[in-house]
């Protein structure tokens, strides 16, 4: 048996679960973890629980410390340098006349490396652009390229139902959205009426595709039949 939190590098990011051993950790509460890209702050999303040796994912990272004041006080300090390397680089695209849009940028907490999202119609050439960043700021340079949705859960933005987009505020992770869902609840075929401001099928289709599903096949969650199902052999 271990003892895990899951932890959230972002509001609305992917959790990742880390051996927190011996250390008391609740829901809301700021770490310093190691990951693969780096030392990383993140947030406690799922408190301290125990799961079975076999359950645990595999090479599972322990939590370094409970993250302190100078701690916090380092995240914010990088928080702001995110914002002066992006005009940076964004003036160094320019330069280079590349053919991509710049979306966000991430250091990583001990700066070991800083990571620049994008967007672009097809691949680029960006070792040039590449050397310019690293001579500046002397450290490893990761270029990254995203998709549409991707753009809209980093940027944020209001859907049509006039709420924050969903992908901003509290999904962690796009799961598959396909045009059946939109016919089995009988909404509008319509592009502009069913996809989000990505351009991509609203996320929201997925919500209450299963209970459709359920009800188109008679039975429910727990295999009973609904009331207004017909049964067979009637």
């Amino acid at each position: 048996m271990a003892w895990v939190v899951g932890i959230r590098f972002k509001p609305a990011g992917k959790i990742y679960f880390f051996d927190c051993a011996d250390l008391d950790l609740a829901v809301g509460n700021a770490v310093i973890v190691e990951t693969i890209r780096g030392v990383e702050y993140g947030t406690v999303a799922i408190g301290r629980r125990e799961i079975k040796e076999e359950q645990l994912p595999s090479a599972l990272k322990k939590v370094m410390r409970k993250a302190g004041e100078e701690d916090c006080h380092i995240y914010e300090a990088n928080r702001q340098k995110e914002q002066e390397a992006l005009n940076i680089c964004r003036q160094k695209v320019r330069e280079h006349k590349l053919p991509m849009r710049l979306i966000d940028v991430e250091y990583t907490f001990d700066m070991g490396k800083i990571i620049f999202y994008f967007t672009a119609e097809g691949r680029v050439d960006f070792r040039e652009l590449v050397k310019d960043l690293a001579s500046i700021f002397k450290t490893r340079i990761e270029l990254r390229q995203i998709g549409v949705r991707d753009e809209a859960k980093m940027l944020g933005g209001v859907g049509t139902c006039g709420r924050v987009l969903c992908c901003n505020s509290f999904l962690g992770e796009f799961e598959p959205v396909s045009i059946r869902m939109a016919k089995e609840q009988n909404l509008s075929l319509n592009p502009t009426k069913i996809s989000g401001t990505c351009g991509r099928l609203m996320c929201c289709l997925k919500y209450e595709s299963e209970l459709y599903e359920t009800k188109e096949n008679g039975v429910n969650k727990h295999g009973e039949n609904h009331p207004g199902a017909e049964k067979s052999g009637n």
